[in-house]
């Protein structure tokens, strides 16, 4: 596979980003003015996002829905934007032309960590969500079956933070109303 030749001019990172997206089939995102790239999700990757939808889904109050790679808009850099692997949002996305939702409508956003992930503690793109708002942000980690929860973001810092293993209880904040099971969720194989 061959990624083009691209040379960002100031203000043209997005259309770089989705040149590379378009050639490679990578997944890019825009942070802190860098472009930030990592492969499309494998089976227990995209296994965990559909049984997770499928448990969010039937507890979700009318008017909100979950969906899969939206991009989240972030502060600071009008390029910089976040794609995390599920978002739920008000059912009104679904007739928005706009591709980048605003994060004050987002209720949750949700990061699983890719198996070839090299940071041991993810957690770099916590601020980047904290800093937009995300009211809720839940980061799955299959490499050892570890999950977080990250709730009420103040100066770029989420104040609150709860960790579990994969197994634990895990009670997401309103509008969600029933425990997550983290025990079906798969765990990477060696």
């Amino acid at each position: 596979m061959t990624v083009p030749a691209l040379s960002p001019r100031p203000g043209n990172l997005r259309e770089v980003a989705e040149e590379i997206e378009r050639a490679t089939g990578l997944r890019v995102e825009i942070l802190g003015g860098k472009l930030v790239m990592s492969p499309t999700p494998r089976g227990k990757h995209a296994g965990t996002v559909k049984r997770l939808i499928r448990q969010l889904s039937s507890q979700l109050p009318e008017g909100l829905d979950a969906y899969e790679m939206s991009s989240i808009a972030l502060p600071g850099d009008p390029e910089d934007y976040c794609t995390p692997d599920l978002v739920v949002l008000p059912i009104e996305w679904e007739e928005d032309d706009e591709w980048l939702v605003e994060a004050g409508d987002v209720e949750l956003a949700v990061e699983v960590i890719s198996k070839s992930e090299k940071a041991k503690d993810v957690s770099a793109k916590n601020g980047w969500y904290a800093a937009a708002g995300v009211r809720t942000l839940l980061v799955l980690d299959p490499r050892g079956g570890d999950w977080a929860l990250f709730t009420h973001p103040r100066d770029g810092e989420y104040q609150g933070r709860l960790r579990g293993k994969y197994g634990d209880e895990l009670l997401l904040p309103a509008p969600f109303t029933q425990p997550v099971d983290t025990a079906c969720l798969p765990v990477y194989g060696d």
